[in-house]
């Protein structure tokens, strides 16, 4: 599970750097930078979440969108790419609602030692599903993808109501004896039965 931490941390600080987004921790003291780059006095963290999940209705669970199995959400991506049907792409990944009310409150990124508020979180999540959709439609939409299978990285990570995996790869078959293993999208949540992509950055 440390482990776990570690790259997704890691991985939120890479998606900082490639916006151009300033961290919390380049901020002078007090302050910090909101997703739309306003910047306010820092927020105890329960306020931060009320402002962010403002005007957002409770989701009692994953939307409808969300597959009943980790693979069946593999193979929905893989679908949707080849028919180049990019809205249901993003339908399998967490909307702004779920982020707020199911995803953030128990995931590492928003609690000590990292501390990231809500609205820094969902603009490097959101920003990095936005990227990761532009460039995979750009370079794969509308053909074959030759799906072979995926793998995700070590154990599980158990947040609360949520199981998290990743980082994962598909397997790709570009040609006979000719597979290749990329990763498409990110990380892999997984709440009562029912499965999303925390965000579709990519290493493409």
């Amino acid at each position: 599970m440390r482990a776990h931490r570690h790259r997704f941390a890691a991985a939120v600080l890479i998606t900082a750097a490639a916006c151009g987004t300033t961290t919390p921790d380049a901020q002078p003291p007090g302050r910090t930078t909101s997703y739309a780059g306003v910047v306010d006095s820092a927020l105890p963290r329960d306020e931060a979440l009320r402002r962010f999940r403002a005007g957002l209705a409770e989701p009692q669970q994953l939307d409808v969108a969300a597959p009943r199995s980790r693979d069946a959400l593999v193979r929905a991506f893989v679908e949707a790419v080849e028919a180049g049907d990019s809205a249901r792409v993003r339908a399998l990944a967490l909307t702004r609602a779920e982020f707020g009310w199911l995803y953030y409150p128990t995931t590492t990124q928003g609690l000590p030692p990292y501390d990231l508020s809500p609205s820094l979180l969902w603009f490097l999540t959101d920003g990095g599903t936005s990227k990761g959709v532009r460039r995979l439609f750009e370079d794969r939409k509308g053909r074959p993808l030759g799906y072979a299978g995926y793998r995700c990285d070590g154990a599980s990570s158990h947040e609360g109501a949520n199981t998290v995996w990743g980082p994962c790869v598909v397997r790709l078959v570009q040609a006979p004896d000719d597979t290749v293993e990329e990763r498409l999208f990110g990380l892999i949540l997984e709440r009562e039965g029912r499965f999303k992509f925390v965000s579709l950055a990519n290493k493409l």
